[in-house]
């Protein structure tokens, strides 16, 4: 996530290819977005619009699917103090284009995922003390990705978490259609004890 096509880097820097500095500066330039995408959080959601069972395959064959609204994340994320991204999935490379940004190329993936109808609430954090410069080996050559010893530092965590009303961004939870019955009432027993005024249902999809 975040590493662009090879051939998307070639064509933005147009480096001569087998040239040594040029292919030095592209191992740099990618080195340096492999170290820049780590400032990003990523939360991935479905846009439903019809239920698939590809869809279910992929992610929950035997789970559920937690339900909101896109204005409700968006309002809950308008209240986070980190920088908050919120947008739909772009597929194909050909929506690359102007220079390289790297919050651009989170936000794109290859068109053989379109079926995933992708939203993508993203937080920025970036390590105010990061040097950027993690790619490049002891003679200071630099390398596409960030090199194993140098790795990121210690304080900074791999995930975030953030205190969200998930009363006011859950409006129901659907059971897949593959899930067992003791799946189904844990499912209803979860929504009652935390007391969310939601809807438990089984998939469209559920043989009757």
């Amino acid at each position: 996530m975040g590493i662009p096509p090879e051939n998307f880097i070639r064509r933005v820097t147009r480096p001569q290819r087998y040239e040594v500095k040029d292919e030095t500066q592209l191992s740099d330039q990618m080195g340096t977005l492999a170290q820049d995408r780590e400032a990003f959080y990523v939360s991935c959601w479905h846009l439903h619009r019809h239920e698939t069972v590809e869809m279910w395959k992929d992610f929950a064959k035997d789970g559920v699917a937690i339900c909101s609204r896109y204005d409700l994340l968006k309002s809950i994320m308008d209240g986070i103090p980190d920088a908050a991204h919120l947008g739909l999935m772009r597929y194909g490379e050909e929506r690359l284009t102007g220079g390289v940004n790297v919050l651009q190329l989170i936000n794109t993936k290859r068109k053989c995922f379109e079926g995933e109808c992708e939203v993508r609430a993203i937080l920025w954090c970036p390590d105010p003390f990061a040097s950027g410069t993690r790619h490049l080996d002891i003679n200071n050559f630099p390398h596409s990705r960030p090199l194993p010893e140098n790795p990121p530092n210690p304080w900074v965590p791999k995930f975030k978490r953030r205190r969200l009303d998930l009363k006011a961004l859950i409006t129901g939870v659907v059971v897949s259609p593959f899930a067992t019955n003791e799946v189904f009432e844990k499912a209803k027993q979860w929504v009652h004890v935390k007391k969310h005024a939601c809807e438990v249902r089984r998939s469209n999809l559920a043989i009757c």
